[in-house]
């Protein structure tokens, strides 16, 4: 068939290119759900009248082998398709003739590409979520396991105050505890149907909004139909924001862990089998999976910031200029995820090299600690701290484990709360687990298949 739009002539060449850009590649992710918001449209249709039970039975079966086609990479999308939602209805009506016409009844492209994106987001955010505090929990209990071995604390990169690599592990963990829990809360958010928006304006058409809703289980509709378009690329950019969070602090995890890998630190070893090796120099271990989280990190805010320079200025309804926003959601999500799971494995493996860490607790690191030391004798602290500063070389010998069991306020390397974490860790694993296994029953219930829409 021809474009959905087509009426009565044919897309210059150099335009057709220009338009579809790479929509009928990055829409192969989108195959899944565009079918199940095609199957709650079609049953919507069906409690209007508007398609017949037997057109319906049609629908759902063709519907239900184009998944399977796609579960087995089979199903083709071309660049004359322009898009998945072309190459849907396209099968539909070459298999099923006046039913394929219909499906199309009473929406536009443009909510039903709002709703596949919106089902695509809804379990992303819960999958990363789940997968970022599996990750705090990796480092919770790297952080238990390690609690009471001591390790230099550092500012401006210079020995500052004693820590522990409990500390250390620890405050990632809670970082990224935080960030998994705003992800999770996203799912709020992303948890309302935009199908029945139409372009923006709705139709004169008596359809169920929330029944369509109900189908594809989402709590609510997005009420107002102008909004719901308008909120199309709002939404990518918090969902990738979301993401952004997630590799920031990658991002700084990363560089802590190739600068304590340093042969001249070594207060850490990488596990050999993530680091690559060089093509001329032979003795090389390199820590090119640390490195490229960095960068992956600075990709996925560049994302974030190119759906909200697309989006920033457009006027109210739907204008082309959405188009752009899928490649750097689809780019975005994918390193976010990809940089978690290369991450657990990397904190699964690392190698704690407890002498190295001992020897770089030399004397200067206890500098403060001789400062508040001698305050006792009744001195005032700027005093001492001057007299102190000016006479390093009389800093009392401190022993490093007691010094860091001995800090007992709440956070601190003797009072770390690890139990606390790991306990929210598993409340939001448990939760996330749980809101999946909701969205993958209403998958079964639509489709009677197993079906999971974020594939990487």
């Amino acid at each position: 068939m021809g474009k959905l739009w087509q009426k009565g002539y044919t897309l210059d060449t150099l335009m057709e290119q220009f338009t579809v850009g790479d929509d009928y590649l990055l829409d192969r992710n989108l195959v899944g759900a565009d079918c199940l918001g095609s199957i709650a449209h079609a049953r919507t249709l069906h409690k209007a009248g508007i398609l017949n039970t037997r057109e319906l039975e049609d629908l759902e079966r063709g519907l239900g082998e184009i998944l399977r086609l796609d579960t087995e990479g089979k199903f083709d999308i071309t660049l004359s398709d322009e898009d998945c939602h072309t190459a849907i209805e396209a099968y539909l009506t070459e298999h099923f003739g006046d039913a394929g016409k219909k499906i199309h009844t009473g929406r536009s492209r443009n909510d039903q590409v709002q709703t596949a994106l919106r089902l695509w987001m809804r379990e992303f955010v819960l999958r990363l979520s789940l997968e970022t505090s599996q990750l705090a929990n990796d480092l919770s209990n790297f952080a238990q396991e390690y609690e009471f071995v001591p390790m230099p604390g550092r500012t401006h990169m210079q020995l500052a105050m004693p820590s522990s690599v409990g500390l250390w592990a620890a405050s990632f963990a809670e970082e990224l505890l935080d960030e998994a829990l705003l992800l999770q809360n996203l799912q709020a958010l992303l948890d309302q149907s935009p199908l029945g928006s139409a372009a923006s304006y709705g139709t004169p058409l008596a359809l169920d909004r929330s029944f369509s809703a109900q189908q594809m289980g989402f709590s609510k509709v997005q009420n107002n139909v102008l909004y719901a378009n308008n909120s199309r690329g709002k939404f990518e950019a918090i969902v990738l924001d979301g993401c952004d969070y997630v590799g920031l602090t990658l991002s700084k995890l990363a560089q802590d862990l190739i600068l304590f890998s340093l042969p001249e630190i070594a207060y850490f070893s990488l596990p050999k089998e993530l680091c690559t090796g060089s093509s001329i120099m032979p003795q090389k271990r390199n820590p090119d999976g640390l490195e490229l989280t960095r960068s992956r990190s600075a990709l996925i805010s560049s994302c974030a910031q190119r759906v909200k320079g697309i989006i920033r200025s457009l006027p109210s309804g739907y204008n082309r200029d959405f188009q752009d926003t899928k490649e750097p959601l689809f780019s975005g999500t994918k390193h976010a995820l990809l940089s978690v799971r290369v991450m657990r494995s990397m904190i699964q493996r690392l190698q704690v090299n407890e002498a190295a860490l001992r020897s770089g607790c030399v004397s200067e690191l206890y500098a403060t600690d001789e400062v508040l030391k001698r305050l006792s004798a009744g001195a005032s602290f700027r005093d001492v701290y001057r007299e102190v500063g000016m006479d390093l070389g009389s800093v009392a010998t401190y022993d490093p484990d007691e010094t860091i069991r001995n800090r007992t306020s709440e956070g601190t390397t003797g009072n770390l709360g690890l139990g606390v974490v790991q306990e929210t860790c598993k409340q939001v694993e448990l939760e996330c687990e749980g809101m999946l296994a909701s969205l993958e029953s209403t998958y079964t219930t639509l489709t009677g298949m197993e079906l999971q829409l974020v594939r990487w």
